[in-house]
């Protein structure tokens, strides 16, 4: 009598397959999340700059610094083209001749180990927590 070869993977064969993947994965996705926050945190760093440009240009025509997002000339969020907002901007100061905007985390990255995220009227950068150069890149 001959025997049947057996096709496919054993039990063990699976359950090896199985734990590799696990142990792969579990390397894997923090250092996709860190990714994703600092993909985040830059979409919003030029978010930040871009709204700087349009304060600068509004002051020239008008010699004052305005509230662009309550008047609806610059979107209160990033990301600032719409979905799901990882950023709330606003203003922390607003005068006359200075402002300081801030983007504070929210939603996905209300974990984001930079914090709120500062720039003044002289492009002066700042954050809430960790340092200048690991925030603005």
């Amino acid at each position: 009598m001959t025997g049947k070869k057996a096709n496919g993977f054993s039990l063990v064969e699976l359950m090896i397959a199985l734990a590799i993947v696990g142990i792969l994965a579990s390397i894997a996705y923090p250092s996709y999340v860190t990714q994703m926050q600092q993909a985040r945190r830059a979409d919003c760093e030029a978010a930040l700059m871009q709204l700087a440009g349009v304060m600068e240009r509004d002051f020239t025509r008008n010699n004052q610094y305005r509230d662009l997002i309550a008047a609806g000339g610059f979107s209160g969020q990033c990301p600032i083209d719409g979905g799901n907002a990882s950023y709330t901007l606003g203003y922390q100061a607003l005068a006359a001749t200075t402002y300081t905007l801030q983007a504070t985390p929210a939603g996905a990255q209300a974990g984001d180990p930079c914090g709120t995220l500062t720039l003044t009227n002289t492009l002066q950068k700042g954050q809430s927590s960790g340092t200048l150069a690991e925030c603005w890149q």
